[in-house]
């Protein structure tokens, strides 16, 4: 089977909203009944098996067998967690952090606190990510143990509606189930003309492992995950070129949420951008990694000490033997599903990366309960009114909901509450007055569409905005609420007093009466 995991950003541009397939069957709720299995000796039964252990995965099987029920959870890799955990979200988090760390220390200079340059223990560095993501995946393998959850460790694919096969280290195992849960997570997505075979190159998980801190770094890709890594290298000392197809970086959202981030990108640490650009070719030379690049304002060949290749990543679904059940990708190479997780075969589910929707790790886990819950027999179902995304860069981007960009393309009525956070007194004291938190109103009912923050935590202010839109909140509701100061989480009462007209912390125009 396929490590299971749920990936930080889409292959290309991201969804909005979750996406049911119309195509797949409305059935009843109830599991099929248990199906005599027959072949290898070794073949066992599990009431709900679930493929791939990365979020969405063990989220499943962890609800299944607090339902009651005797779940397999098969995954290929030696520890639980998939990409996720083990060479994504959270290691990947933790040499943010560190980047932080040193960005703020040299920052301190200009209030009158200078630091000696940090010295870099990369052994050491390296050492506490992985104890990071040791202590975690431990975690999980405990909690599998506590709920009965049997793990079985190798490669699974489908041979028929009611069976998968498992390749082991000791060999194949059958086993039968009478529900699955297919969470097989994705893979990095893989462009020509890269010398793959070279060390030099690396993809986001090679870029984890931070072999040395390379001098002249070239990142293909502006996405979250390109970027993410961009910042720890460039906080560690590496010079950036980042190469983007398209016209601006982290497709999807909007332009005045990602200008902060390039400003630093440049200012801070004079990386180069070339956007409407690709990279022609990379050619492995013994002195460096030779790229050529095309696109109207493509820059000149140049010689890099590495290559970050980030252009996205694919699901997984053409690696797990869904063809022997009659099931079948959508052109994106998804596989559909309705709001009960439920595919076309009535027993079989797919949550995460898997199906149609953002590439998030906390799609992926709601998903895991859902399907779960159906899968015994419970009525449940996924519907959710919107997913946040965050780019833990720095500053960090996050962003709910409607975008403008989005709500200009489809002619959706909308007004904006923008609070700049140079009149914030909180991110002024921390000297990082870039940040803004801007929401999207309906006129008519001054509900929430959707809204964005680029700033210090964006990640973590975006949950109250997420909430607003699932409780359908209005702007006063927002504005009305008490936030403590001085915090940024002022910042969304007071973008929401903007629409409405009642700030006191600017001054604007007057428009409106309350």
């Amino acid at each position: 089977m396929v490590a299971a995991s749920a990936a930080e950003e889409p292959p290309a541009e991201p969804a909005e909203e979750p996406a049911a397939a119309a195509s797949a069957p409305s059935v009843p709720a109830a599991p099929v009944p248990r199906r005599a299995v027959t072949g290898s000796a070794t073949s066992r039964h599990a009431e709900v098996l679930v493929l791939g252990a990365g979020p969405g995965g063990y989220t499943a099987a962890f609800r299944a067998a607090d339902l009651g029920k005797r779940v397999v959870l098969v995954d290929r890799d030696a520890t639980l967690g998939g990409v996720c955990l083990n060479v994504g979200c959270i290691p990947s988090k933790a040499l943010l952090h560190v980047a932080r760390v040193v960005d703020e220390a040299a920052d301190l200079a200009a209030h009158g606190v200078t630091f000696g340059k940090p010295k870099l223990d990369l052994d050491k560095l390296r050492g506490w990510k992985e104890s990071v993501v040791a202590r975690l995946t431990g975690g999980l393998a405990t909690m599998a143990g506590k709920r009965g959850v049997e793990v079985v460790r190798g490669e699974g694919r489908l041979t028929g509606p009611n069976e998968i096969v498992v390749s082991t280290d000791e060999g194949e195992v059958t086993i039968g189930f009478d529900a699955a849960i297919l969470a097989a997570g994705s893979r990095v997505a893989r462009i020509g003309g890269v010398p793959w075979d070279d060390p030099r190159v690396m993809d986001s998980t090679g870029a984890l492992e931070l072999r040395d801190v390379p001098r002249r770094l070239l990142v293909v890709g502006g996405g979250i995950i390109g970027l993410e890594m961009a910042n720890v290298y460039a906080a560690l000392g590496s010079e950036l070129t980042i190469v983007e197809l398209l016209d601006g970086l982290v497709p999807g959202c909007d332009r005045d949420l990602v200008r902060p981030l390039e400003r630093r990108l440049e200012k801070r640490y004079g990386a180069a951008i070339h956007l409407r650009t690709r990279v022609a070719e990379i050619r492995a030379q013994k002195n460096g990694l030779k790229a050529s690049f095309a696109g109207d304002d493509a820059p000149k060949p140049k010689l890099f000490d590495r290559a970050l290749v980030a252009v996205g990543r694919r699901p997984n679904g053409d690696r797990i033997g869904l063809e022997s059940v009659g099931l079948e990708l959508d052109e994106g190479g998804f596989l559909p599903v309705d709001r009960q997780q439920r595919t076309a075969v009535p027993q079989i589910f797919a949550i995460g990366d898997l199906v149609p929707g953002p590439m998030l790790a906390h799609k992926a886990s709601h998903q895991g309960k859902v399907a779960a819950e159906v899968a015994v027999g419970l009525k449940s179902g996924f519907d959710a009114r919107a997913i946040p995304s965050v780019a833990y860069t720095d500053p960090e981007i996050a962003w709910v909901g409607l975008t403008e960009t989005a709500a200009k393309a489809e002619g959706v009525a909308y007004e904006v509450g923008r609070f700049p956070w140079a009149a914030s007194g909180r991110s002024l004291g921390m000297g990082r007055e870039e940040g803004l938190t801007k929401i999207l109103f309906d006129p008519a009912t001054r509900r929430v569409l959707g809204a964005g923050i680029v700033g210090a935590g964006a990640g973590d202010l975006i949950a109250e905005l997420t909430l607003a839109i699932e409780m359908d909140c209005e702007a006063s509701d927002l504005g009305l609420t008490i936030h403590p100061h001085p915090t940024l989480s002022e910042t969304v009462a007071f973008a929401a007093e903007v629409f409405e007209g009642t700030i006191t912390d600017l001054y604007l125009p007057r428009r409106r009466r309350r």
